[in-house]
């Protein structure tokens, strides 16, 4: 019997974003290893778009403000990060890029090779297309994390 495929199903579907995103992120720890960095410390760096109190980034590592700490006190002895006091309440710091450090996490993103190549499989509306479907995922699961 010929027909149509049937969809794939919502598992089949996690299973390959599951996948993708494993595949990206031992890239991503690979690259940053080759910069002197930590996965960790990498996406640390990659959070910093502009100033972050240390408690948001805890949230975004999902790990205590202590590892916090120490991540921070590591990537500032690299000159990758400084902490400012916030200007609406000093006793909490945030925590900012340097101009280092940005260059680095750019690098780092520049050299995923793997995640290049894989991106290379695609032609430009089939990005385009990718694109606009994932970001219309992303608010909801961001929404819910």
């Amino acid at each position: 019997m010929t027909g149509t495929p049937s969809p794939p199903t919502k598992a089949q579907l996690l299973e390959l974003v599951a996948a993708l995103g494993t595949a990206q992120w031992q890239d991503f720890a690979a690259t940053a290893a080759r910069h002197g960095l930590t996965s960790v410390q990498a996406k640390l760096l990659a959070q910093l778009k502009g100033p972050v109190p240390m408690r948001g980034l805890a949230t975004v590592l999902v790990c205590d403000a202590s590892n916090v700490t120490g991540i921070v006190d590591r990537l500032e002895a690299r000159g990758l990060v400084r902490r400012e006091p916030d200007p609406s309440d000093r006793r909490v710091k945030n925590v900012v890029a340097t101009e280092e450090g940005v260059e680095t996490i750019r690098r780092v993103r520049d050299e995923m090779q793997a995640t290049h190549s894989a991106l290379d499989a695609l032609d430009e509306d089939e990005r385009s297309t990718l694109y606009r479907l994932l970001e219309r995922l992303r608010p909801d699961l961001e929404h819910r994390a």
